[in-house]
């Protein structure tokens, strides 16, 4: 059998990368799924064979991207019966260069999503949970009012503020044209159109998908991250109205951080709500 083609999920947290892995797993050719360690492990290896480090000198590049490659491959070894895979971490949009150097054509599906959501999306998690202190925030201090329990996420080493800042970098970069960024409403509301879509960018055969009956979960992960359902995919693809739980002047605040809508400046391939010059959706 020919080696799987590697393909990348990425993004914003929260903004339907689980989802879009439990559609695309429906399809018997593809494998994919939750946030894997793989670009844990790449950064670990790099870590250990760059200038530093004691091994640095017997480790020349092509050694490296090889290491790299390697840990792919025997990631998914098992996974022989998967012509596509697709490897989900928030890393990805800031490794851009290097994924397209180890497996050239590849491409990344970026969800995103409007920020303040996002931070509403957390915020309800957290406030579902009383009785436990979530690993996503550093003392409590972090977490005692949800004016620091934002500021804390949106921070450029903390979840939403790395993921935003990488997605940032890769939108405006020079490989531009290999990503595709999904916004999570679009995702949610009309997914039997976004799918041939996210098809065609990765160049492979439309699948009919079965968007009633689409289920994920992962409730061993969620629960050491001490966040029970975070990782939970309802079985039917919709979109749900609500209130948001956050103060105006935070979910203002947030509203503003949405560059995607706005592609001009940008090679890259969006869909996503397009938003007029009164920043309103249009």
């Amino acid at each position: 059998m020919a080696q799987a083609k590697y393909h990348f999920i990425s993004g914003l947290p929260r903004s339907g990368s689980t989802l879009l892995a439990a559609i695309l797993r429906q399809n018997p050719r593809f494998q994919a799924g939750m946030s894997s360690p793989v670009g844990s492990f790449v950064n670990s290896l790099l870590s250990l064979v760059s200038a530093g480090s004691e091994f640095a000198s017997q480790v020349d590049n092509a050694q490296r991207k090889n290491l790299l490659c390697g840990l792919f491959d025997s990631y998914y070894k098992n996974e022989t019966d998967k012509e596509v895979i697709f490897d989900t971490n928030r890393m990805w949009c800031a490794k851009l260069s290097t994924i397209l150097d180890m497996f050239p054509g590849a491409k990344i599906i970026a969800c995103a999503r409007n920020v303040a959501w996002i931070m509403d999306s957390i915020e309800r998690q957290f406030r579902s949970n009383p009785y436990e202190n979530t690993k996503l925030f550093g003392n409590n201090m972090g977490r005692s009012t949800v004016y620091q329990r934002c500021e804390g996420l949106a921070q450029h080493e903390q979840l939403v503020g790395f993921a935003w800042a990488a997605l940032r970098e890769a939108f405006y970069g020079e490989n531009a044209k290999s990503i595709l960024v999904i916004d999570y409403e679009l995702l949610s509301q009309v997914p039997e159109k976004v799918m041939p879509l996210v098809y065609d960018f990765i160049g492979e055969p439309h699948f009919q998908h079965d968007f009633n009956h689409v289920e994920y979960d992962a409730p061993d992960f969620d629960l050491q991250l001490g966040i029970p359902g975070m990782h939970r995919v309802k079985p039917k693809v919709e979109f749900t109205e609500r209130r948001t739980i956050l103060p105006p002047d935070l979910f203002d605040k947030y509203s503003k951080m949405s560059f995607w809508t706005d592609p001009s400046g940008s090679a890259a391939n969006v869909i996503a709500p397009k938003i007029n010059s009164k920043g309103n959706e249009a």
